[in-house]
Order: C-alpha cells, then structure tokens, then sequence
C-alpha cells in the first residue's frame, strides 16, 4: 500500500539497493547536450581534454574534447576517510586555485570543480544511474531515478494519488507524467487550483450543475469530474478544499459517481484523481481543517517532489533545458558563453522557488547572451541570486564551523544588524545558510515573508519610495523573500 509506493528516502531503501559511489557529473559544457553525462571516480580519475569517457546512464561515453580544457589531466585521489584530494593546473575546486582536499561531507553535499573557465564538473556521491525511458521530467540525478521508478509503478494503478512538494518544484509536470505513462494517456487531463475555487460555487465547479439549480443557472454545466470523464482529474492545493465539497469528493471517489446540483440522479464518471500540495502533510493534518476520511483516501499513494536544492546534479541539466528553449545552440565565441562561476553560483545557492525560480533565471541569461557571451558580472545580474554577488570570489576550501549555539534573540539582532539579509546573516553566525533558515523557520519572532499582505508590502513601497533594501529591514524579511512574494501578488 502506501509504504509500497511513497517515494523512498536514501536511509528506507532495502539493503539490496545499490550503494553511493563518489560519481563525476558534467554540470556545464559548451555542448549542452553533454551536461549531465558522468563516470564512476573509483579511487583515482585523471580528468582531461582526453579523458576519462563521460556519458549518459547505459549509453556510450567520450571525454569532454573542449579544446580550452588542458589536455594535461588533473587528478581525483579518493582518501580512506570518503574525501579527496584533487591536484592539476587551470582548476578550481570550490573557487579556489590549485590544489584541494574536500571532506567526505562536502562529496556528499557536491563539489564543483572549474575547468580553465569553460567545464565545470561536479564531484558527488550518487548510486549508479540507470536507463531509463525518456520522460517529460527533466534530469538524471538520483532523487529523479527514483521519482521516475515510482511514476511507472502508479501509473499502472487507477487509485487516487497524493503530490507533495514544495512551490516551484513541478508537481503539476508530475502529475501530468501520471497521466501521460497511464492507460489514460488518451483520455482529458484536467487541472484545477481547488484555493480558487469560491466556496459558493465549488461544488457547481467540480461536479456541474443542471439547468435552473440556482438562481442564474440558465444552462447545465458539466463540471470538471465530467470534462476529466476517462482521464485524470488534478485537484491542486488539495488543502484548501471548503469543508462543505469535501464530503461529496469522498464520494466521488468511494463510489465513482457524482451528483450534479440539482441533478435526480447521480452520475457515473471514470476519472483518476491525483491531489497536490506544498503544505507540510503533518502540519496540514494537524490544523485539522481537511477530513481525515478524505486525506486518507486520496494519499493511498504519495510522491514527494524532491525541491531543486536536493538534486544539485540536476541544476546544469534543467539550465540547459531552458537555455535551449530560449536559444537553440549558444552562440558561438572566442570567450566561454555562461562563466563557469555562474554556474557554480548555481549549484550552490537553495532556490527557494525551485525549478520555477531557476526557469525564469534562465529566461533572463537567455535574453542577455542572445547575441554573444555573458560577463559574470551581467549572469549574476541576470541570474538575480541573492548572495551571488560574491560568486566570484573564492570558496574556503574549509567550510566555517557549524553551530545553533546561539539564542532567539542573538538571531533576530544579527539579522537586523545585517538588514534580514540572509547570506550575511549566516556567515556572521557561523553557520550554513541551510541551518539559517531553519532555525528562522523555528523562531517564533520572526515572520516569513510569504505571510505578508498586499497593503502591508504597498505602504511600506511608499513610505520607501520603492527601495527594497529599506523595504525589508522595514518588514523584517530578506530582500529575496519580499521580492518573491511580490512577484507572487504580481507587485511591481
């Protein structure tokens, strides 16, 4: 049941399953069509112009054969403790120059290395790909074999299924790709935002209506079960179904059958339903709000949409895809067309919009180097990461000591003091960004700019002039929050 088909963390998966191996991943080369193509490092990978032979899961390899790439070969040593040390000429390891040892941690967690400003690689720790059918999904890293295997085991099935994940990750590509492998693949796909649904006229929405039910109902509406009749019905932001439609999608789904407003009679309808989310499930159920009846119904089965931070290997992959979209082929120079320190500023920033956040990103590079080359300073202008200012500067080859040994109060006074800026935050606490944010996340003195309201954002806009470092220390949020959730209320 639902243990059999929720996509499973690293740590659930049975014993027999393969296990992670220090792995090297093309994340940018001139050649879009060689990003994402790796090798196996074993214990010692020399890495040229001329080899070793990098290629896609089950397919024929080749080196990496960009001319401004050293035919010399830099060295990938793997020590006993699970790190490396990586030695050659035109390299940077985490920004840096020259020669380097990372940690076993920092493999875990994904080492860009730089080659003469063209390549940039990414030396991880993933289990062996696998082949795989082409998909509408794009990427090739583990956390996307593995959404991919649970796709084609629930497309075989017609029972509801429950997409979480969080905002920008693709839950809607998902779910189409549930559609697309099912035996319904002909059949209607239809989606539908249930948070704009009004709870007056939800229901009328959801299964139709006929002629003369209420007042203005001059003609019978099939409603969406109906369009999606031999298809799949997508029921996004499940969450924020009205308490009083719930009860009649119980039934459409226990019975198979929906009751039109005032209908006589109930109609069959064949339609599989996949519900979505971006709220915490536990929390969701918590809050009480939503039937447990129906949460159970409809997350038989669940999918976990990994966010962009958790599939780094996949970011030059996704890059390339948009920049295709937008350009074809790069143009061609004397100059590398996207410096490879924009993509590192890539692999290491949290994209917080996942892969909507990197998709309008690669919009705006695309719009830039239309005719010609990017400077790093105009990619980091484009790219509009916040913390990529310094993206070009040199990575210590050491990560900062981590620590949350620090109070509520000492956060909230360091966040101020640094404007609610949190890459400046987190270097002067000493600790990830990562563990930032989770700590902001727990403080209960600290909003999140997601719970801002329209007005609130407007009056501080005039009181400001529009200037957003003083509108988010104003609000006491981060300056890429605010602008996030201006975009999302479609402020300018």
């Amino acid at each position: 049941m639902a243990g059999d088909t929720t996509l499973r963390t690293p740590a659930d998966r049975p014993s027999g399953v393969a296990a992670r191996v220090p792995w090297l991943t093309i994340l940018w080369h001139p050649r879009l069509e060689r990003i994402g193509e790796g090798c196996a490092v074993g214990d010692r990978l020399r890495v040229s112009r001329l080899e070793p032979e990098l290629g896609p899961p089950g397919g024929p390899g080749e080196p990496l054969g960009e001319p401004h790439v050293s035919r010399t070969p830099i060295s990938i040593e793997m020590q006993p403790d699970g790190g490396a040390r990586i030695a050659g000429a035109d390299l940077l390891v985490r920004g840096m120059p020259g020669a380097a040892v990372v940690t076993a941690a920092q493999i875990d967690a994904g080492v860009v290395l730089e080659l003469a400003g063209w390549v940039a690689l990414l030396l991880h720790r993933r289990r062996p790909p696998v082949k795989q059918r082409p998909s509408a999904i794009v990427g090739g890293g583990e956390a996307i074999d593995d959404l991919r295997a649970a796709i084609a085991r629930l497309a075989a099935i017609t029972d509801p299924v429950l997409v979480a994940g969080e905002t920008g990750a693709g839950k809607e590509r998902v779910s189409r790709a549930l559609h697309d492998e099912s035996s319904r693949a002909k059949g209607p796909f239809v989606a539908v935002n249930m948070a704009t649904l009004a709870p007056g006229t939800a229901a009328a929405q959801l299964f139709g209506h006929v002629k003369g039910a209420f007042t203005g109902a001059d003609r019978a509406v099939a409603g969406l079960f109906a369009q999606a009749d031999g298809g799949t019905l997508l029921l996004d932001e499940i969450f924020d179904t009205p308490a009083d439609v719930q009860p009649m999608l119980l039934r459409a789904l226990d019975a198979g059958e929906i009751l039109p407003l005032g209908a006589d009679a109930p109609r069959t309808i064949d339609v599989r339903v996949i519900a979505a989310t971006d709220a915490d499930l536990d929390a969701a159920q918590a809050r009480g709000a939503f039937r447990p009846q129906l949460f159970h119904r409809l997350a038989v089965h669940r999918l976990v949409v990994p966010p962009l931070r958790a599939r780094i290997d996949d970011v030059g992959r996704l890059l390339a895809s948009f920049i295709r979209r937008e350009l074809g082929e790069l143009p061609a120079g004397s100059t590398p067309w996207l410096p490879t320190a924009a993509v590192r500023a890539c692999a290491t920033y949290t994209w917080p919009g996942n892969v909507r956040e990197l998709d309008a990103a690669a919009r705006r590079l695309a719009l830039v180097g239309r005719t010609g080359s990017i400077t790093l300073a105009d990619a980091l202008t484009a790219l509009d990461l916040e913390g990529a200012d310094d993206a070009g500067a040199p990575v210590p080859d050491a990560a900062p000591p981590l620590s949350t040994d620090f109070d509520d109060a000492r956060l909230v006074a360091t966040l101020a003091a640094h404007r609610w800026q949190p890459t400046a935050t987190a270097r002067a606490l000493g600790v990830s960004k990562t563990t930032l944010y989770a700590r902001m996340d727990a403080c209960p003195q600290i909003r999140k700019a997601r719970d801002l309201e329209r007005a609130e954002i407007e009056a501080t806009g005039q009181v400001t002039a529009g200037d957003l470092d003083a509108m988010s220390a104003l609000l006491r949020v981060s300056r890429r929050g605010l602008q996030l959730r201006m975009r999302e209320l479609g402020l300018p």
